[in-house]
């Protein structure tokens, strides 16, 4: 709890004009896109990905080797500050819409769609992920299965252009991705042959083309209504964390979404579609399972609608994992048990594994994970508002509008899976921002903006790469010290939320009230 003298400056802070300048905040937006664009676009670095030979004109560009190689005392810092700038501008923008601000949408999204396109035409940031899902296409294209082999596995015993660019620590780690994004990852192989810079070029276009995709239709979903456009603007294609974490770093968090979006999209009308949209992102990552309940749930009352979706979603799973790649279906399970830098859980896992094996404790920690999941889904769905999403019919309640009861369990169960997970990274967060930009605006969104600032920030700097002592020390109290803070803090104000809005339990009583609720409003009317 903050003293009173803290209360006073945080309340002078707030009344401040600056926070709520709309300038400030796009410029601020602006400003950190582009100190990330201008530091890839000095080429290979710390922070910026080797890609090996230039052979074609193809994106992604940088200056000549010769003229590259920045210090990681300039990149890393520079970077730091740079996120730090843009996470400040979102926030200064999101108060501005709140305060009033309706700027012409049109230029703001060709703005977020601008920065985010020169971003994926330099070189990758901070995250080689994007090289292991050139080197599973690689595999593909060679005729193995990524399934069974791995990278490390062939560049051993032979040398291949592309492979031998990877980095580590995923090297010998076989692929944990559903066979949609493996068919993804062969055709980015494919076309780029046998060169990981021209391979990456085409994996940076899927990240980039869904991204804009998911923002257009998240835009479209806000139908007239111009202030959750702005925020369906803000939390998508000019969101600088988004920016950063998705298209920085070519992770393939849009390419999965896109599709879930999509079937949001269908939702109010086509059930059978929506569930073909929820089943094709199912199909690329399983995290996507709490779009699939979320749909569910606003299909609970009516059983044909339900049952078109849990159809059309089966088609393309049954097609992905029950005839074309079987194995896939287990292939995420290797990814259960690990603990990420900078997640809630390390500090934890530390003292724990001080009295205890290193095997309990990593066991308690992931079933620590779940239980708080299911504890801060209750708290969210107990102080999250209910307001309808834009295009339902007025007459109808929200609380009883399919979409609008999607889009608010999808918002409740992908922030509660993010900040309890003890494995989490800044971009799985574009999972939430979709559904909180549809929904009215809310504490939720500020703690969104720190939780993914500070994770973004923290993974400056890692890459498996030789950094200096000074600079290891100094990320590890960004990372495993201010980071883990700062994830711990955004549990504790989603507790003190639920708790000052009256800290309901959930009891017989509560479950047995809205069973007899929701019988009274589907009972036929009488004279």
């Amino acid at each position: 709890m903050l003293d009173v003298p803290g209360r006073s400056l945080l309340r002078a802070v707030l009344a401040a004009a600056w926070t709520r300048n709309p300038r400030l905040g796009v410029g601020l937006i602006t400003l950190s896109a582009v100190t990330t664009i201008l530091t890839a676009f000095t080429g290979p670095s710390p922070v910026a990905l080797t890609l090996g030979p230039r052979t074609s004109l193809l994106p992604p560009w940088y200056l000549p080797v010769s003229l590259s190689g920045l210090s990681e005392w300039v990149v890393v810092p520079l970077l730091w500050l740079g996120l730090s700038v843009g996470a400040v501008g979102l926030w200064i923008a999101w108060r501005a819409v709140g305060e009033g601000w309706r700027p012409n949408n049109r230029k703001l999204f060709a703005l977020g769609a601008g920065l985010s396109t020169l971003t994926a035409l330099v070189p990758p940031l901070t995250s080689a992920d994007v090289l292991m899902y050139a080197a599973y296409g690689r595999l593909q294209v060679l005729g193995l299965n990524p399934y069974d082999i791995t990278p490390a596995t062939i560049f051993r015993e032979q040398f291949d252009p592309v492979l031998i660019w990877t980095e580590r620590p995923w090297q010998d780690t076989p692929s944990v991705y559903g066979p949609v994004a493996s068919a993804s990852q062969w055709l980015a192989a494919w076309l780029g042959g046998p060169n990981m810079h021209d391979v990456v070029f085409w994996l940076q276009m899927l990240a980039l083309i869904p991204f804009l995709v998911i923002g257009a239709l998240v835009v479209k979903m806000a139908h007239a209504d111009h202030e959750v456009q702005t925020r369906a603007v803000l939390f998508t294609v000019l969101n600088p964390i988004m920016i950063w974490s998705v298209i920085a770093g070519a992770h393939n968090e849009a390419f999965t979404l896109v599709f879930a979006v999509v079937g949001l999209w269908f939702l109010r009308k086509h059930p059978f579609l929506a569930g073909l949209g929820i089943g094709l992102a199912g199909t690329i990552k399983v995290s996507l399972v709490f779009y699939g309940i979320a749909m569910a749930w606003g299909y609970r009352r009516d059983w044909r609608k339900l049952l078109g979706l849990v159809l059309g979603a089966a088609i393309p799973l049954a097609l992905a994992y029950g005839l074309w790649v079987p194995r896939a279906l287990f292939a995420a399970g290797r990814n259960t048990g690990y603990i990420s830098a900078g997640s809630w859980a390390p500090p934890f896992f530390t003292a724990l594994s001080w009295v205890m094996p290193e095997f309990v404790a990593r066991s308690i920690i992931g079933w620590l994970g779940w239980g708080g999941m299911i504890a801060i889904a209750w708290m969210l769905s107990r102080v999250l508002p209910w307001t309808a999403v834009p295009g339902a019919d007025p007459s109808v309640d929200p609380t009883r509008e399919p979409l609008t009861i999607a889009v608010r369990t999808a918002a409740i169960l992908t922030v509660s899976w993010l900040i309890t997970s003890p494995y989490t990274l800044s971009w799985y967060d574009l999972t939430a921002w979709v559904p909180l930009a549809l929904l009215a605006s809310t504490r939720l969104d500020a703690l969104l903006m720190w939780r993914g600032a500070w994770l973004s920030v923290a993974y400056v700097t890692g890459r498996a790469v030789q950094f200096s002592d000074g600079m290891k020390a100094t990320a590890w109290v960004v990372r495993d010290v201010l980071c883990s803070g700062a994830q711990i803090l955004v549990i504790v104000m989603v507790v003190l939320w639920w708790w000052r809005d009256g800290h309901e339990l959930p009891s017989l009583s509560v479950w047995r009230h809205r069973w007899h609720a929701a019988r009274h409003a589907t009972a036929p009317a009488t004279d």
